[in-house]
């Protein structure tokens, strides 16, 4: 996988894709929506009951849903202090929901770019488009990156697993998807 981000100009950017390459993005991108699901509102199609709708008081139990939805005062490293946990629940009741959302329609609209590309092909963004594919790399990055338990201690050791080793393939979409958000950042600096 070579599929890297070219600037296009005025905030833009370009990504040249094989089938392949389309079709691994889209499938992780799906996963990611089920991943993220609809959330405690449901579908968002009442668009009053969203605005008043209340999310979780506590962190999700699956450890790349927690990285993606982190507390906002608890402190991993430390002893658990119930203040910190009460306004960390307090805080994630007022604004999972929205991030949740923000999250999901990241993931859609890269979805809907890839469809629009209709398999292979280059595929320009705007300036708009650009920042979401930046939120939803950053979500595959840290959802991937917590499924294979990266440490910022111990990375390279991902790097040397032998051909035969399952998670090899994780890896490699790992270390693609930090390229391919790295470039789209290098493509839309000013």
């Amino acid at each position: 996988m070579a599929a890297l981000f070219e600037s296009t100009g005025g905030g833009g950017a370009a990504l040249a894709l094989d089938e392949v390459e389309a079709a691994i993005l889209r499938t992780f991108e799906v996963q990611m929506l089920e991943l993220i699901g609809p959330g405690p509102g449901g579908d968002d199609s009442d668009p009053l009951a969203a605005l008043f709708a209340e999310g979780p008081t506590e962190a999700p139990a699956d450890p790349a849903l927690a990285r993606l939805f982190p507390e906002a005062y608890v402190d991993p490293e430390k002893p658990a202090d119930a203040e910190a946990e009460a306004a960390s629940g307090e805080f994630r009741r007022y604004t999972e929901p929205d991030l949740r959302t923000r999250k999901r329609d990241d993931a859609l609209a890269v979805v809907r770019s890839l469809d629009g590309l209709g398999g292979a092909g280059v595929l320009e963004l705007g300036a708009p488009d650009c920042l979401r594919w930046l939120g939803a790399l950053n979500d595959l990055r840290l959802a991937l990156g917590t499924r294979l338990e990266v440490t910022e201690d111990d990375e390279t050791g991902l790097y040397q697993l032998p051909d035969g080793d399952d998670r090899k393939p994780l890896v490699i979409a790992y270390v693609w998807f930090g390229a391919l958000q790295e470039s789209l950042l290098e493509a839309i600096a000013p």
